[in-house]
């Protein structure tokens, strides 16, 4: 039955045509997008609703395969997000600097100026490692697949999965929220994301470089926040525009104090967050995900979150 294929899914439907035509029957493959009438959106945008009269057959198929665009379109949108504090082109590559925090904010990203592909040259290479070593930073690239193999003689580590979801398959929440979403964090917004909500750590970490967290590159950010005065659970979401127009609500700095997990304040935050940025015209949602993180994986594959792409960091060995 097509009531038991979730909407996100891409279906094949073969439905019945007017009669007259040279045809009984037809198909049609897109992405499901309501159940009644059943409707289907296509590759090309365009919808088709079928009566349920006219149904014959409906068939999930597996997750449209990403173009290779899709990709540098959605790591474009992610990197003015999360843009560090300096930034330059060099031969295709994007690179950004944030006084060291975080290996986002300081890495180089081969998503192509003006759509050409990025060059990996060992000149190039060269230069980016010259433009880190200016700022005293030691050089790094941050490879999305198909962007960008890692360069004979580095190392890699940190594979990331790159999760994201079409904001009209997701169900937001009813009813008025208890999170605020505010331009900017106070301090107990930054004191929990500097833990990451643990009640203690073996060694302090470094406080957060918060004019990092405050960066953003022709977009807005919300900062969510719930519980007053010391807050429950947290996030960081970052609106931004991806090459062809697509906006995208990006969601980092998740976190839930530890006494209060396990009981869907993640969630909570993270929905709270797309509906924010859905008010702000946002179409889909995206997060970035550590591949060994069983928890936050499967809290986003809960919400309908598929995985895009991957990518991981690399660095002379």
């Amino acid at each position: 039955m097509a009531t038991e294929i979730p909407l996100g899914r891409r279906v094949v439907v073969r439905y019945r045509l007017p009669a007259g035509q040279s045809h009984e029957f037809t198909d049609v493959i897109g992405e499901l997008i309501s159940h009644d009438p059943l409707t289907v959106r296509t590759a090309d945008g365009r919808t088709v609703a079928v009566a349920a009269a006219d149904v014959a057959a409906v068939k999930a198929l597996g997750p449209r395969p990403i173009r290779t665009g899709e990709i540098r379109a959605l790591e474009a949108a992610a990197c003015d997000g999360w843009p560090g504090l300096e930034r330059a082109w060099l031969d295709g590559w994007l690179l950004a600097a944030g006084n060291g925090y975080t290996n986002r904010a300081n890495s180089a990203v081969p998503v192509g100026e003006s759509g050409e592909p990025a060059r990996l040259h060992v000149d190039t290479l060269h230069r980016i490692g010259e433009w880190y070593a200016q700022r005293d930073l030691p050089p790094r690239l941050r490879l999305p697949d198909r962007l960008g193999p890692v360069p004979p003689g580095w190392r890699a580590w940190s594979e990331t999965v790159v999760l994201g979801i079409d904001i009209e398959n997701f169900v937001l929440p009813q009813g008025p929220s208890m999170v605020r979403v505010e331009p900017a964090p106070n301090e107990n917004w930054v004191e929990l994301h500097r833990f990451r909500g643990e009640d203690t750590v073996a060694v302090p970490p470094p406080n957060p470089d918060t004019a990092v967290l405050r960066a953003v590159r022709e977009g807005e950010l919300g900062f969510a926040t719930l519980g007053l005065p010391d807050p429950l659970a947290i996030g960081r979401g970052a609106l931004t525009t991806a090459p062809g127009g697509r906006r995208w609500i990006g969601l980092s700095c998740i976190a839930v104090a530890a006494p209060h997990r396990r009981h869907g304040l993640g969630t909570l935050i993270c929905a709270e967050l797309i509906r924010w940025g859905h008010r702000h015209d946002a179409t889909h949602a995206y997060a970035q995900v550590e591949a060994d993180n069983a928890a936050a994986l499967a809290l986003y594959g809960e919400m309908g979150f598929v995985e895009h792409h991957r990518y991981r960091y690399a660095a002379p060995a």
